[in-house]
Formats: C-alpha cells, structure tokens, sequence
C-alpha cells in the first residue's frame, strides 16, 4: 500500500502496534456481497495505538510525534445525541458496522489514515504496543461494565465467563469499579491462574454444574452481574442459570449463539443485554486508569511480517494473551 497523506481534519499515525481479534476472522469470511459500497481489498486491523505523523488543515490539538490510541467508531456521524454523549459506538445514524480494518484501512500497516481527529485519545507515556488491546478488547468490556454499575452493589456476586482477551480486562474492571465478589468461569485449566492473577475472587470450571457453583459462592442469590464473553450456548445457559432476580446478562463473545427470552425461564426483573466496542470518553478514562497502573494488559508480539503466523496461532488457541503485530522501523519494535 502506498503511504497514505492527510486531507483536511485527517491526521495520519505511525503504527506502534495493531491488535488482533476475533471480528478479524469474520471479516475475512464475508462475501464479497456484504460489503456494497465499501468492499475489499482493505487492510485489517481495527486496535491501534502509536504516534501522530501528519495532522491535516484545521486539526487542533495534536501535533507530530504524540503518542495516541485510535478509537475505533469510524462510522459514526459525530452530531447525534449518542456521538455528542461521547458514545459513539452508540451513533444513531450508523448504517452498517464500519471501523478501520473493517471496510476501512485499518492498522496492520505502517501507517494508519484516521479520517477525523475526534477519534484520537491521548496517551502520554503508555507503551503504544500495551495501549493497544484497550481500543477493543478493553473498550468493550469497560462500556459495558461501566453500564452495569447501578445492578453491582458491595457484597453482590459479579461474573465474567471466558478469560481471554476480554475476560480478564472485565475482571480488572469489576475489581476496579464495583464492590462485588468476582467469580470467574473458564473452561481450561491453564486459565484458572490467569483468572486469581488478575482479580477474580473465585474460579468456576465450565459445565452443567457451573451454575449451581455460583450459585452456593452467592449464597444461593445468584449473580448480580454476568458478562458472557464466549456466546456459546453453553455460556449463555450457564449465565442465565446464575442470575439473580433483578440479574443482568450482557453477552459480548460472537459465538453465534442465543437464548429464549422467556418470561417464566428468566429470574423477575432480569436484562439481557448486547454491546459493541465504546467511545472516545470510555477510551479515555480506560487509558487513565492504565496510566495509574490499575489495569495490565497481555500481550503476545508479533512483528507485521509474522501477520499470518500471529493468525494461526490465534485461530489455533497458541496464544497466551493479546496479539499485536508491530511494523518494522517503529519505536515499538526497537524497543
């Protein structure tokens, strides 16, 4: 691809390092057909943090060489109440889900051409290559964490199934944020530690007593809270058979699956809920928060020419934490 140039309220950033994630796989998988107006070749890569190269005509407030993570909601409008609210994600006048490496250029590249200056957060001096994971994989978790705070009370049982990439940013975040006891639920056993290490309280094996485990760590009330970050069946069964009354269930893994919105199958009072990524006010309070060395993330390096084998070693379960391909020539790779 050629080095992209800034237009008017663009500015360009030097990659310091693009995240790898699930929606990657979908991507590639569509048909050519889904893409309509914005189709393929693009570059994938939608987690980016790294440095301001060139600012467009009339951009303020950012200048060479500052350091910035990417807010990844490129499709929204910018004047709506949600967009106005900071909640881009939100946007209400989003046609279809677009994002750099999603229909945009995204960040598995030198450079990224981000088209409007409302999408940088300021970083200070976090590494780029750690900052990354948090555009996504952090954004995500926190919004709707964040959301749930009202239904999280001290003393109140909190869950988060699947600590992957997502998991454990949501047991940081309910650590950080709420009072509650943190059970987490995972399905292998290497993922126990990393589940004590970075928060929970307690550890539940996945399987058909799952539920009932919560349930007697609750005292028989159920979970307040259960973020399901797989959207297995399985999981979603698991997390509906935790709840308490009043319980709130958000499912953000893409596994394809569903569950019945029954009215005698649910606990009274209970929610369902979904959600997508955040905005550039979330982005920046989850980068604050890292700055005060309050959250962690995990990641696995990988250099941009080792894409394809960051991919499969993804798409294998080879990875211990978050990929993150950096360009060659970067500060990111030097150090």
């Amino acid at each position: 691809m050629p080095e992209p140039h800034t237009a008017p309220g663009q500015v360009l950033v030097k990659v310091g390092g693009s995240g790898l994630c699930h929606t990657d796989f979908t991507v590639i998988s569509r048909d050519l057909s889904y893409w309509k107006d914005d189709p393929p070749p693009f570059t994938l890569g939608h987690e980016i943090a790294g440095w301001v190269e060139e600012v467009g005509a009339g951009v303020k407030n950012f200048k060479r060489g500052d350091a910035v993570a990417v807010n990844p909601s490129w499709a929204s409008c910018g004047r709506c109440h949600m967009c106005r609210s900071g909640e881009e994600n939100h946007c209400l006048y989003q046609k279809a889900i677009r994002a750099p490496g999603v229909g945009y250029d995204g960040g598995h590249a030198p450079y990224v051409l981000v088209p409007e200056a409302r999408f940088l957060v300021p970083i200070g001096d976090l590494d780029p290559v750690e900052a990354t994971p948090i555009t996504d994989a952090g954004l995500t978790t926190y919004t709707v964490i964040k959301a749930a705070l009202p239904v999280i009370w001290p003393g109140s049982t909190a869950v988060v199934i699947g600590i992957g990439g997502l998991g454990r940013y949501a047991v940081q975040f309910l650590r950080q944020l709420s009072g509650a006891r943190v059970v987490a639920v995972v399905s292998k056993e290497s993922r126990s530690k990393l589940a004590s290490e970075y928060g929970a309280d307690d550890v539940v094996s996945s399987g058909s007593d799952a539920a009932d485990r919560i349930r007697e760590l609750s005292g028989g009330i159920g979970a307040a809270f259960v973020l399901d970050c797989v959207g297995k069946d399985s999981t979603l069964a698991t997390g509906v058979a935790s709840l308490s009354w009043r319980g709130r269930l958000t499912m953000l893994g893409a596994g394809g699956s569903s569950i019945p919105f029954d009215f005698f199958k649910m606990p009274p009072g209970a929610q369902l809920v979904t959600s997508l990524n955040g905005g550039t006010v979330a982005l920046k309070e989850i980068v604050d928060l890292a700055a005060l060395g309050r959250i962690k993330s995990l990641v696995d390096r990988y250099p941009l020419s080792a894409v394809k084998q960051a991919y499969d070693d993804f798409e294998h379960g080879r990875l211990v934490g978050r990929a993150v391909v950096i360009p060659e020539g970067s500060e990111a790779s030097a150090a």
